[in-house]
Formats: C-alpha cells, sequence, structure tokens
C-alpha cells in the first residue's frame, strides 16, 4: 500500500489522532507580511496545506486544492490560455468541461477543436497551446496514448493536461507518463463516501503551478476547511476502497460480458476491448467503472428499478455502487439502453446476485 505522509506535529503524547479543520478567515500578522505563513483565507489555509502535502507526495508533484472537481479543470484550461490560442478537448469526455470552454474561453477568443478520444494522439499540435485528455472517457471508456501525446506535445511546446478522475493516481500515473498537469475531481473516488465536492491539480513545473495557485487566490475558488477535512480522512481509507472496488469491476466485466441481457459493454480490462491494448500499457489497473448496453430505454430502467443495491445516481467513484441510464441527460453520444456502472465495495457475490436477478427480472 502507498503510504499516507504523516503530520508530525500531530505525533505528540496527548494530541488527537486526526487533528480538526482549521476556520478562520484571517489570521495574526505581527510584522511584515511576507514572512507570515498564513494572512487571509482566499490565499491559504493550514487544513489545505496538510492535504495538498499527502496529495503531492502520493502524487508525485505540487498539488493544489479546489472546492469541486470543475474549478481544478477549469484553473488549469483558463490559467495559460489568452485570445488567438488554440486548445484541444475530447468531444466524448465530461460535458461540463465542453461547456466551461464553449461558454467563457471560446467567448473570449480561444480557439477550441474538439476531438474523440482515439484520435487525440493523431492530433498536430502545432500551434496548439493546451491539449486536455480524459482517459479513459466518461461515460464510454475510450483511452489515448498519453506518453505518445505528451513526447509529440514537448517538440510543439503545447501543454498537456490530463482528466485523471476514472482512475486517480492509484490507476494512472499522468505525470510519469509526460502531463504537466494531473487533474482529479476528488468528488468521486477520491473522497469516496459522496458527501462533498472536492477536487485538485497536480504537476512539476512550479512555475505553472504558481500560475494555479494564483488563479485560485484570484478567482476565489478555494475550498472550505471542513471540506478539505473530510476529504483528507477520506484519502486515509482510499487505496483499500480502490482496490476492493476494481477487484470487483474485473469480475463484474467479465460477468456482464457473457450475460444474454447485454448487448454490448466498454471495460478497459477486457481482452476484446478497443481501448485494451494502450490501457493495459498505461494503466496501473482497469479502474471500477463499467458501461454497458441493454439495448432499449425500457430494458435500462427496469434493470435499474429491479435492483435492490445499485443507487440511480449521476455520480460516480463511492463506497456504494451506483448506476444510471446516462443518455437521460442528453449530453453524451450514447445509446438510450447504456448503463453506467460505478463498482463500489459490497461483497462481490451480493453485487453478482443482484445484477443478475435485475437483468433477468420478468
Amino acid at each position: 500500500m502507498a503510504k499516507i505522509p504523516k503530520d508530525k506535529n500531530v505525533h505528540s503524547d496527548g494530541a488527537p489522532l486526526q487533528e480538526g479543520p482549521v476556520f478562520s478567515s484571517a489570521f495574526h500578522i505581527e510584522g511584515n507580511p511576507d514572512d507570515a505563513p498564513y494572512k487571509y483565507g482566499r490565499q491559504g489555509n493550514p487544513t489545505w496545506t496538510r492535504l495538498e502535502k499527502k496529495l503531492g507526495e502520493l502524487e508525485g508533484g505540487t498539488s493544489i486544492v479546489f472546492p469541486s472537481g470543475m474549478a481544478a479543470i477549469a484553473s488549469v484550461l483558463t490559467s495559460f490560455t489568452k485570445a488567438g490560442d488554440t486548445i484541444i478537448l475530447p468531444n466524448d469526455g465530461y460535458y461540463v468541461t465542453r461547456l466551461y470552454a464553449e461558454n467563457y474561453l471560446e467567448k473570449y477568443g480561444v480557439t477550441l477543436k474538439f476531438v474523440d478520444t482515439p484520435e487525440m494522439e493523431n492530433e498536430n499540435l502545432v500551434g496548439v497551446r493546451l491539449i486536455f485528455l480524459e482517459t479513459p472517457s466518461n461515460p464510454n471508456l475510450d483511452v489515448c496514448d498519453i506518453k505518445k501525446i505528451t513526447k509529440a506535445a514537448k517538440k510543439t511546446g503545447t501543454l498537456v493536461g490530463v482528466d485523471n478522475t476514472a482512475l486517480t493516481y492509484l490507476g494512472q500515473r499522468p505525470l510519469e507518463l509526460g502531463a504537466d498537469f494531473s487533474i482529479s475531481s476528488d468528488t468521486k473516488a477520491m473522497n469516496g463516501h459522496s458527501d462533498i465536492l472536492f477536487g485538485h491539480v497536480t504537476g512539476l513545473d512550479e512555475t505553472l503551478m504558481a500560475e494555479v495557485r494564483r488563479w485560485r487566490e484570484l478567482s476565489g475558488n478555494i475550498p472550505g476547511p471542513m471540506e478539505a477535512w473530510l476529504m483528507d480522512r477520506g484519502l486515509q481509507t482510499f487505496e483499500l476502497r480502490f482496490e476492493r472496488q476494481v477487484a470487483n469491476a474485473n469480475e463484474i466485466a467479465v460477468f456482464l460480458k457473457t450475460h444474454f441481457a447485454v448487448k454490448s459493454i466498454r471495460y478497459p480490462g477486457l481482452e476484446n476491448d478497443p481501448s485494451y491494448a494502450i490501457a493495459k500499457r498505461q494503466m496501473k489497473s482497469f479502474g471500477f467503472l463499467i458501461t454497458f448496453d441493454l439495448g432499449t430505454i425500457e430494458k435500462a430502467n427496469e434493470f435499474l428499478d429491479k435492483s435492490q443495491i445499485l443507487t440511480n445516481a449521476t455520480s460516480f467513484g463511492g463506497v456504494h455502487s451506483m448506476a444510471e441510464r446516462r443518455a437521460r441527460w442528453g449530453t453524451d453520444d450514447i445509446s438510450e439502453g447504456a448503463i453506467r456502472l460505478s463498482v463500489g465495495c459490497e461483497k462481490l457475490e451480493v453485487l453478482i446476485r443482484d445484477l443478475t436477478q435485475a437483468l433477468e427480472a420478468d
């Protein structure tokens, strides 16, 4: 297991095992403000600092926390682009990323190019300021070759950001594959309890990360100390939860692949999946998300209604298994009968039994 860094200041006799959140909008500054570690609540907070240190050590870089995954994404998209720049974005990734770019960046003169995830590695990056990847993509679970893209980007001076929410640093290491930024919506698996919104960005270049931090300070996109504390608490059990979720997902994907009610399935860990070859090469694990097609709206809705365990929710990565008919939102190019399943930590045999009865219910 990856070791969570200790808070050395709380490892003394009589100290609480879990240091509490610091609630303060202002801090004592008796002399030169430059000498004070904390000045004002929008600039920094000890609870953020503890969490960022841990995330940075686990990710292998410098981490900056945000109040949501979208705030983390926006920090990268916004901090390094200006009128006349070109950004390449996934056409099949998280739809709010596309909406943000279209509603704000494009309005201010940034040129947007949307590309399907499997085609990202074939793009000419000359004149491109930033290429933003989401691999695996959500909800279709397509994959692109991060190392190949970053190698090309280095030749053209193009920045590379990777939305790593679906796999997290345990399942995939974007910075080790050459990316400039690894971005995660910690609302999902890393917190794991579906009770906060949170996000973070990690990078290796201190100059670039200073720009991300400056954007957070000036835009006011800061997390609350309670949310940061809850995220820190969730992080302590993350690896255990992730291992259980992935192990369950691997077995469930094989089960669904052979079930007569399933018309098609996407999971990078299946050998016949279009993403398998690249996934096996660049991923540490295949993740906990599975997308499968039951053919019709009626079949999909019946499956969700009959399940006694699955929570019908639009998020993923929680300790409890969740599923939804993704096409109900009208935001993704996906079959009306497709189910996105986020596998949780329940016992495998319980999940298989519930899936079987829901798929085969009269």
